[in-house]
C-alpha cells in the first residue's frame, strides 16, 4: 500500500492491468503494478489463444497501435481453417481478412504478456512480482483476474511437427455447449475442450477431444503438458469496487458466446486509465464502448446453447464458408432491434455463476470485495 497520492496502483499484471499502466505512463503518471505471481502470464504457460478481429472494421492490431500499445508479439493472422460438426462433416472457413490472430500467452519470449510487460517497464512502470495488494487507498485499478468459472478450457500444450493451422469441432459430446479446438503455431500447439457445462466430466471430454483430432487431422503431440483455464462472463451493474475501476476478467469482461476476452480486457484497461486521467466516470465509458457488444454476446450465447448438435451443423453450413465471414461475425455482434428484444429472455436463460460484486461502501479501500462486503469486514 502506497501513501503517495501521485502514484497510481494497479492490482494485477494481466493484459488489462498492463494496458492501463501503459496508458497512464504515456500520460506521464507514476504507476506501480502488483502481481501476485512470480512472473507475468503465469497461469497460461504457453497457451495459444485467439485475439479476435471481427467486432470492429478496424484491424485489432491497428486498434492497439492507435491506443499506444505494443504489437511486438508473435501474431499469426488466421484467415482460414477447418471446422467440423458432430457428424464430422468438414467445413472450410476462408476470410478475406483475418478473423483472429493466433498468439501465445505466458512469460516466454514473443508472448502478448511479455510484450506488454516490456513496454510498461520501458515507460518507467514499476512491476512488483510475488506481491498481492491487499488494500488500495489512493487512485488505482483492479485487474486481478476471474472470480468464477462460467466456462473452462481444458487440454494440453505440446510440441509438434504439424503445420500451422486452426481447427474447431462443434459437438456437445466433446465440449458441452462450447467447442473443441486445436491451434498449431511454430512447432507448438494447444488442444482443448472449451465447455460451458458438465465441468465435473472434464477428463472424459478432453479424452474425446484428443481422440477426435487424432482421427480427423492426425494430431501429433510431443511432450504434452496438461493445462486448463477458466472464463467468467458477467455484465456488472457497476464496474467500480468502491472508488476503483474493475477491468478485464475481474469485472467479467469477456465474450459470453465463445469466451474471447483479451480484446475486451485490454479495452477496459485503456478506458479505466482514461477515466482517471480525464476525471471521467468509468461506468459511463465502458457502458458506452463495451456494454452493447457484451449484451449482444449474451443473446448469442443463449441462442447457441439452444442449437445442440443438429443446430451446430446448420450454423456451420449457413455461415462458415462465406468469404465475408469476418463481416458476418461483426454483424452478429452489432446491436440490433431483434437482439435488444431478445435480451431480457437471454439474461434469464444465461446467468453467470458469479454474483454482482460491485461495492457500495463509501471510500472503500479493499482490493477484494464480495457482494458488498469487504474482505477486512
Amino acid at each position: 500500500m502506497i501513501n503517495d497520492p501521485s502514484i497510481i496502483e494497479i492490482a494485477g499484471a494481466g493484459p488489462a492491468g498492463l494496458a492501463a499502466a501503459i496508458t497512464l505512463a504515456h500520460a506521464g503518471r507514476q504507476v506501480i503494478v502488483y502481481e501476485a505471481q512470480k512472473e507475468v502470464g503465469h497461469r497460461f504457460g504457453g497457451d495459444f489463444q485467439g485475439l479476435e478481429n471481427w467486432t470492429s472494421k478496424t484491424d485489432v492490431l491497428d486498434v492497439l497501435r492507435n491506443w499506444g500499445l505494443t504489437t511486438a508479439f508473435t501474431a499469426i493472422p488466421c484467415n482460414n481453417g477447418s471446422a467440423y460438426d458432430a457428424q464430422r462433416q468438414h467445413y472450410t472457413f476462408k476470410s478475406d481478412t483475418p478473423l483472429f490472430y493466433m498468439i501465445e500467452r505466458g512469460p516466454g519470449p514473443n508472448t502478448l504478456d511479455s510484450a506488454l510487460l516490456q513496454q510498461a517497464q520501458d515507460l518507467g512502470v514499476e512491476v512488483r512480482f510475488n506481491h498481492r495488494l491487499k488494500q488500495m487507498t489512493g487512485q488505482g485499478v483492479l485487474a486481478a483476474g476471474p472470480r468464477a468459472a462460467d466456462a473452462i478450457a481444458v487440454g494440453y500444450h505440446f510440441e509438434t511437427n504439424m503445420n500451422d493451422g486452426a481447427w474447431v469441432i462443434c459437438d456437445d459430446n466433446l465440449a458441452p455447449q462450447g467447442y473443441a479446438y486445436l491451434l498449431i503455431m511454430n512447432g507448438k500447439g494447444t488442444v482443448k475442450s472449451c465447455m460451458f457445462t458438465n465441468f465435473k466430466e472434464e477428463k472424459l471430454y478432453v479424452k474425446r477431444t484428443v481422440e477426435a483430432f487424432k482421427k480427423l487431422v492426425d494430431l501429433q503431440m510431443i511432450n504434452p503438458q496438461a493445462h486448463g483455464g477458466t472464463g467468467n462472463f458477467h455484465i456488472p451493474k457497476s464496474a467500480y469496487s468502491g472508488m476503483h475501476p474493475l477491468v478485464g476478467e475481474q469485472a467479467g469482461f469477456q465474450d459470453t458466446l465463445w469466451g474471447f476476452g483479451m480484446r475486451l480486457a485490454i479495452s477496459s484497461g485503456v478506458l479505466a486509465a482514461q477515466s482517471l486521467l480525464n476525471n471521467q466516470n468509468y461506468d459511463i465509458l465502458w457502458k458506452q464502448k463495451l456494454k452493447p457488444q457484451m449484451e449482444t454476446s449474451v443473446v448469442n450465447r443463449a441462442l447457441f446453447s439452444l442449437l445442440g448438435n443438429r443446430g451446430y451443423g446448420w450454423f456451420l453450413r449457413r455461415h462458415i464458408a462465406n468469404p465475408s465471414l469476418r463481416e458476418q461475425l461483426r454483424t452478429q455482434y452489432h446491436p440490433s432491434l431483434y437482439k435488444k428484444l431478445l435480451l431480457p429472455w437471454a439474461k434469464w436463460r444465461y446467468q453467470s455463476l458469479r454474483k454482482d460484486e460491485s461495492c457500495n461502501h463509501i471510500d472503500c479501500h479493499c482490493v477484494w470485495c464480495r457482494e458488498g462486503k469487504c474482505a477486512h469486514d
